[in-house]
């Protein structure tokens, strides 16, 4: 079968995942081209990946033949250039979140729509080995009615962070310690538990940046669940924790590590005979990312290829901005905010 040509812009930080993905996916993709605005980081990679590059997008989508472009800059200029592909009848792998304006992404999704092509919103942390258990027993309703969920990110971005670029720590273009660092696991709280009815949230700065680099989240689920979200960027020495924990009639669970990727507790009022892989799905890492990019592109390839389902879409990256811009909307006023912002 014909390889997927894909196109890679934005060369910076997280691009380094994608790059990897594609390797990993050589016998489905091949990598044709790249883009960034950057002339030395440009020269850089076109040598290392002995591929053409440009500093223009556009320039790019009329010159190369492609199929994909993973769009990997920063978060305010995912919609432009979403719609550019989308005009030039590319698909789109868009990094989170995937935008950073709520009116933003639904122009994302319609352009995508209107063009007949896909939109694929990255959330590999869902491909975890230990939160795939964990979605496996909210399936089954392994808990019962689930009570109360909490989930802490206790990170650290240090002042050098924000320097590195003018865009980081911008309300436009990068979005705060919710939207940003934490956005994987804002989307653990639709995906794992289901729609959010309510949220109230506060939010505070400490660093010299446009944004918040501390906050917690309240929130009510449609199906009586209650649960918060504490988040801060300022945990000292480094990254300390990423986690959740559900406390459920039948059950109580807690992922954790630096990353969820260590399962802490795993009781259940019944067994069942999987239980015995949440040893094997634990791993230890430094990484923050996880290692589910790779298995992200794998399905992009398989619905591209096979007609399969996208695990998550432009929609369904639309539920995590939702509810992001409801917990803004929540700090910045004061009062609680229900869902859907728009019906």
């Amino acid at each position: 079968m014909k390889k997927i040509r894909v196109a890679i812009v934005g060369c910076g930080r997280i691009s380094v995942n994608h790059f990897k993905s594609l390797e990993e996916n050589k016998d489905n993709i091949e990598l044709i081209s790249i883009c960034d605005i950057n002339q030395n980081t440009l020269s850089k990679h076109k040598n290392k990946y002995k591929v053409s590059g440009y500093l223009n997008i556009e320039d790019m989508l009329k010159k190369e033949n492609l199929d994909l472009v993973a769009i990997c800059t920063p978060s305010g200029t995912h919609a432009c250039q979403t719609e550019l592909c989308a005009q030039y009848s590319v698909n789109v792998i868009t990094e989170k979140p995937m935008a950073t304006r709520w009116q933003d992404g639904i122009r994302m999704v319609k352009a995508c729509d209107d063009a007949n092509v896909h939109l694929f919103v990255v959330k590999q942390n869902r491909r975890n080995p230990t939160l795939q258990l964990l979605k496996r027993a909210i399936k089954e309703n392994r808990f019962g009615k689930i009570y109360m969920v909490h989930i802490n990110v206790f990170w650290t971005r240090p002042q050098e962070y924000y320097d590195q670029a003018e865009w980081r720590g911008t309300w436009e273009f990068d979005g705060g310690a919710f939207m940003n660092q934490a956005s994987h696991y804002v989307d653990l709280l639709d995906w794992l538990i289901g729609p959010v009815n309510k949220v109230q949230a506060m939010m505070s700065t400490t660093r010299d940046i446009e944004v918040e680099d501390t906050g917690v989240l309240n929130v009510q689920w449609r199906n009586g669940a209650l649960g918060s979200m504490s988040v801060t960027m300022l945990t000292y020495p480094k990254n300390l924790e990423g986690s959740i924990t559900i406390i459920g009639e039948n059950g109580t669970v807690k992922v954790g590590g630096v990353a969820v990727n260590d399962i802490k507790i795993w009781k259940f009022d019944k067994a069942r005979d999987y239980d015995d892989q949440v040893k094997k799905a634990s791993y230890q890492t430094n990484s923050i990312y996880g290692f589910g990019h790779p298995l992200y592109y794998k399905n992009v390839v398989d619905v591209m290829q096979n007609g399969s389902e996208p695990e998550t879409d432009g929609r369904e990256g639309l539920k995590s901005l939702e509810i992001l811009i409801a917990a803004y909307l929540s700090a910045r006023d004061g009062k609680t905010v229900s869902l859907p912002l728009e019906y």
